[in-house]
């Protein structure tokens, strides 16, 4: 047999199974996508305050730095989440009147060149969404009770997170000591070493898409603020969140935004959004992610790309945010195994 085809055939397999064990654990993960939710916050939440926990605990004794550090960034997150429901109610009203405004005056520059759409087309379609909307209410309200149902699944999930974050920051390191203790003597120290380089890629990971979430979401909310483009704090903050999916999550944010602003400033402000999205879209790509992702997660844009797509598919919107570090932490884990020779 041809050495090249012996060649082929010996990565073709590890490609296989690389694919199999990836797909098992995206299928696990949407099977019990409740726990797997909850765990995964539960890291980003360790990743995210250990360094405050520790550095706290120089001081005060450190069951009360991670009390400290935990209750601080709750009363944070609920102040800016009470700060965006303020906003979004007091801007709600003049929305609704400069949405339906600005409906009136998209409807002739659609029937202008180049579109050319037919006003009774474009009147038959407001008629049509205002009939569905009518005849199906009742299916939209069971859909609403239905998701008002889920809350309580939500704050399941968030109260496990919190459980299983507050020993992970308080003990995380002796925990896994006692786990690699229950192994084989001969795999410990290389599990060990796995262990470390994964939780270093984790880590950094997680600080990364934060700085970099966060600096999409500044230059967003300040661009909507000079354009004047409503709700311009909570679309930031859904660009903020958007973020945690790499290459879809912020286009998908700014192209509401833009739709926002095509209905209430016109299409010339929107066209000025769309070229937000470019821009956003260059400086996340090419100076954001090289400089802050690069020494934690050294991984290809293509393969960003397909793990993002393959998690989606396998599990929704869990498996896109969860998709890019469980591949970052595999690469890693991978890398130390080979760097790592028995002790």
């Amino acid at each position: 047999m041809a050495p090249t085809l012996v060649t082929v055939a010996g990565y073709a397999w590890r490609i296989l199974i690389l694919a199999g064990f990836a797909y098992g654990v995206f299928a696990v993960l949407g099977r019990f996508h409740e726990v797997a939710v909850a765990v995964f916050l539960g890291l980003v939440v360790t990743a995210m305050l250990r360094p405050l926990a520790d550095l706290l605990a120089r001081r005060i004794p450190r069951p009360l730095a991670v009390a400290g550090a935990l209750i601080g960034t709750i009363v944070l997150v609920l102040g800016v989440l009470a700060f965006v429901g303020e906003t979004v109610a007091g801007e709600w009203d003049t929305l609704v009147t400069e949405f339906k405004d600005g409906l009136g005056r998209i409807q002739p520059w659609l029937e202008r060149p180049p579109l050319r759409l037919n006003a009774h087309a474009l009147g038959d379609a407001q008629a049509k969404i205002g009939e569905y909307l009518s005849t199906h209410r009742s299916d939209i309200l069971s859909t609403a009770v239905s998701g008002a149902g889920r809350l309580v699944e939500v704050l399941t999930i968030a109260a496990l997170a919190l459980f299983c974050s507050v020993f992970f920051i308080h003990s995380g390191d002796r925990q896994w000591r006692w786990f690699c203790d229950q192994l084989p003597a001969g795999a410990r120290h290389r599990v060990a070493v796995v262990g470390r380089a994964s939780w270093r890629t984790f880590t950094g990971y997680t600080h990364g898409i934060v700085l970099v979430a966060g600096t999409n979401a500044i230059l967003v909310g300040v661009a909507l603020l000079v354009l004047r483009v409503p709700l311009a704090v909570p679309l930031a903050l859904l660009e903020f969140v958007a973020a945690f999916i790499p290459l879809i999550g912020s286009p998908v944010a700014l192209a509401i935004a833009a739709i926002i602003a095509l209905a209430t400033r016109g299409p010339l402000i929107a066209g000025v959004v769309i070229a937000l999205i470019v821009v956003i879209g260059q400086i996340e790509g090419h100076l954001l992610h090289p400089l802050v992702m690069s020494w934690a997660v050294r991984l290809h844009p293509v393969i960003v790309a397909l793990s993002v797509v393959a998690g989606a598919i396998a599990a929704g919107v869990v498996g896109a945010v969860v998709a890019v570090p469980l591949v970052s932490v595999l690469w890693s884990a991978g890398q130390a195994l080979r760097s790592t020779a028995p002790p």
